[in-house]
């Protein structure tokens, strides 16, 4: 039997989705705060290009052989996660696909990093930002991909 289909989706597929699927991986211990090295060694943080926003992302397999993706979906996650729902239902495969939103777990340090970072393209202001506040927001993103592993193993 095939796996399902997790993608976890914010504003510019850069931050919040790539650590979510990073911690769903085992690539991230949700027990402790990654340090700056390991958030910078992961694949798209911070370094997404306005290209890559609405492109599926895959990041691996999980242990129950779900794949699992990131995308920036910018303000229309909510959008879009209605059209793929949808197709999916259409296709009779509503029950493997996981749509999920991190946004909600984003810290304020994140938003304004990320804009300085990877929309106004000041790097060495917006970085350390972004890499602050995705640590303040670390334990709100475990949280939520442990709700989600929960889910899908079922």
């Amino acid at each position: 039997m095939a796996g399902k289909r997790v993608i976890y989706h914010c504003y510019g597929g850069a931050h919040s989705s790539v650590v979510a699927a990073a911690i769903h991986l085992g690539k991230l211990n949700p027990e402790k705060i990654p340090t700056t090295t390991e958030l910078l060694q992961l694949a798209l943080f911070d370094r997404q290009t306005d290209e890559g926003h609405g492109q599926l992302h895959f990041f691996g397999f999980d242990e129950w052989q779900n794949q699992v993706y990131s995308v920036g979906c910018r303000n229309v996650g909510e959008t879009v996660e209605k059209i793929l729902l949808g197709v999916a239902k259409i296709l009779g495969v509503d029950h493997e696909l996981f749509f999920i939103d991190t946004l909600h777990c984003v810290s304020l340090k994140m938003r304004i990093g990320g804009y300085l970072s990877r929309r106004l393209g000041l790097i060495p202001l917006g970085r350390p930002l972004v890499v602050a506040g995705t640590k303040e927001a670390y334990a709100n993103l475990a949280a939520l991909v442990h709700q989600v592993k929960t889910e899908v193993s079922r």
